[in-house]
C-alpha cells in the first residue's frame, strides 16, 4: 500500500485509509515516510511559458456532418466499408425504390432512408461516433457489430479519409496563420507555443485560443477544444476538461484545483495497466500520486517509471514543443473476414503480414520518411488489442527490413488465441534524405520464413 498521512482503527483487521490531500490548498504527506521538500513545480518556475493543445471535437464524425446536416441530432457512427458519395447514394436509391436522392444534394436525403447500424452485417470498427450515439455507449474503435446491440437505431455512415485530411490541412493552416510555431500529433490534434505571441503573456493566452477557436468555427464548420497551460503534459489534460467546445487556460496555481482531482489515468502517458497497479496499491487521484515519495514509486514501479510519475503529478514537464508539421507514425492494417489462427491458418495470414509491411514501405517512401520503431497491433477475437514495438539503430523504409522487425514484435505476444485485426506501423520518423551513418551491422536482410510465428 501507498504511504499515507494517517491510519485509524475501525476494529479487528480493518483499516481506513484518512489520505488528506488537500489541507489548506497543499498536501499533507504521510507522517511515517521521507517528507517531499517544499518545492515550486515547473508550472511555477516558467510562468512565461504558455502552451496550448488544441483537440478537434469529434473530428471525423463532425467532418461528415457536414455534408449531412440533417443528421447532427441524430446518433451517428462512422465506420465499415469506404464508398463515395455517389456509391452511398446508389445504394440509398436500390433500398427505397422511387426516390431519386443526388450526390450534389447530399443534405436533402431523407434522414429515415440512411443505412441503419442494425443492418449491419460484417466484422468492422466504428472510426468514430456522434456525440449523440456516445450516449448510447456508442465510440471509436468498437465493433459494429456489438455496436448495433447497442443502438441499432444508428445510421451508419462510410468514413472519407481523403477528405479528412483536407480538413486536417485547412484547420492546422489556419493555426499557422496565428503563431508559427506548432507541433503536429495527428490528424486531429496539436500543439502549439504561444509563449511570444503578442498579447499571450497578459491574458495567459484565452484571448488568441478564443481566436482561433472562432476562424477554424467559421473558416472550417468545424469545433474544437483548447487548452493552455505551462507545458505540454498540462495542456493535453485541459483540452479534455471542457469537451465539446471549450477553452481552459490553467495556471501555474490552478495545478492542486484544477488537476489533482483528476483520476491518474488522466494523465497522458499512464495506461490502463499502469492505472490498474496503482489502484491496486490504493493511489487513486493525481492528489494522491503526488503525495507519494519517490523512492516509493521507484521501488514499485522501476527507476525511470517511478520518477516519471513523480514528475507528472507535480506537473513537471520540459519538452519544447517542436515545429513540424511531420506525421508522426505511418501504419496500415487490416480486418479479417474471419478471425484467424496463426497456425490453422498460417499461409494466409503471411500473405497478409507480407501485404501490410509492403504497403507500409510503400506509404514511408511516397512520403519520403524512414523510420528506426517498427510495431504491430494485434486485436483478439474478444477485442482485447495488444501492441509490441521495437526500436532499431538505423531508420528503415524497406519492406523486408519492416517485416523483419514487425515479425520479431510478434514472437512477443499470445498466438495461440484467434484474432481479427493485424496492423504494421512504423515510427520514430526522419526525412529520408536526412544524413545517417549506419551502425556497423546494420543493413537490409530479407525476411526468412522460419524466422517469423506464420
Amino acid at each position: 500500500m501507498f504511504p499515507r498521512s494517517t491510519a485509524t482503527d475501525n476494529g479487528p483487521g480493518e483499516t481506513r485509509r484518512n489520505l488528506r490531500i488537500f489541507t489548506q490548498g497543499k498536501p499533507e504527506y504521510p507522517s511515517h515516510s521521507t517528507r517531499l521538500a517544499p518545492r515550486k513545480t515547473a508550472m511555477s518556475t516558467a510562468l512565461s511559458r504558455r502552451i496550448a493543445h488544441l483537440d478537434m471535437d469529434a473530428f471525423f464524425a463532425s467532418v461528415t456532418l457536414l455534408q449531412y446536416p440533417q443528421l447532427q441530432a441524430l446518433p451517428v457512427v462512422i465506420g465499415g466499408r469506404r464508398m463515395t458519395p455517389e456509391e452511398l447514394v446508389a445504394r440509398i436509391n436500390e433500398r427505397h425504390p422511387g426516390s431519386r436522392w443526388q450526390a450534389d444534394a447530399l443534405q436533402a436525403i431523407n434522414p429515415d432512408h440512411f443505412p441503419r447500424l442494425g443492418e449491419y452485417r460484417g466484422r468492422g470498427v466504428a472510426t468514430t461516433a456522434t456525440y449523440a450515439a456516445r450516449q448510447f455507449g456508442l465510440g471509436s474503435g468498437m465493433g459494429l457489430a456489438r455496436a448495433a446491440h447497442l443502438c441499432p437505431q444508428a445510421i451508419l455512415l462510410p468514413p472519407d479519409f481523403e477528405r479528412y485530411r483536407r480538413f486536417s490541412q485547412a484547420f492546422k493552416a489556419i493555426i499557422l496563420s496565428e503563431a508559427p510555431v506548432m507541433e503536429d500529433r495527428g490528424i486531429d490534434e496539436v500543439f502549439i507555443d504561444l509563449t511570444w505571441v503578442a498579447g499571450v503573456q497578459e491574458d495567459g493566452g484565452r484571448a488568441l485560443a478564443t481566436r482561433l477557436q472562432a476562424r477554424i468555427q467559421a473558416e472550417t464548420g468545424l469545433s474544437c477544444s483548447i487548452g493552455v497551460a505551462p507545458n505540454k503534459l498540462i495542456a493535453k489534460m485541459a483540452s479534455d476538461l471542457d469537451k465539446p467546445h471549450g477553452i481552459t487556460i490553467i495556471h501555474p496555481e490552478d495545478l492542486q484545483t484544477r488537476i489533482w482531482p483528476l483520476p491518474c489515468r488522466r494523465i497522458n502517458g499512464i495506461g490502463p495497466k499502469t492505472d490498474e497497479r496503482l489502484q491496486k496499491l490504493g493511489v487513486l487521484t493525481i492528489a494522491q500520486l503526488a503525495a507519494c515519495d519517490t523512492a516509493w514509486l521507484v521501488e514499485h514501479f522501476g527507476t525511470r517509471t517511478g520518477q516519471w510519475l513523480h514528475d507528472a503529478a507535480w506537473g513537471l514537464d520540459e519538452r519544447p514543443v517542436a515545429n513540424r508539421t511531420e506525421p508522426v507514425t505511418i501504419s496500415r492494417e487490416t480486418t479479417f473476414e474471419r478471425d484467424l489462427h496463426a497456425v490453422h491458418d498460417r499461409v494466409e495470414l503471411a500473405a497478409i503480414f507480407t501485404r501490410l509491411a509492403e504497403l507500409t514501405a510503400q506509404d514511408l517512401q511516397r512520403k519520403g520518411y524512414r523510420g528506426r520503431t517498427v510495431g504491430i497491433k494485434l486485436r483478439y477475437a474478444d477485442f482485447r488489442t495488444v501492441t509490441r514495438e521495437l526500436t532499431t539503430e538505423a531508420p528503415t523504409q524497406d519492406a523486408g527490413d519492416i517485416r523483419r522487425l514487425a515479425g520479431r514484435c510478434l514472437k512477443r505476444v499470445d498466438l495461440q488465441r484467434r484474432f481479427r485485426l493485424l496492423g504494421i506501423r512504423v515510427s520514430s520518423l526522419e526525412r529520408a534524405d536526412a544524413p545517417h551513418e549506419a551502425a556497423p551491422d546494420a543493413h537490409t536482410q530479407p525476411p526468412r520464413q522460419g524466422e517469423l510465428p506464420f
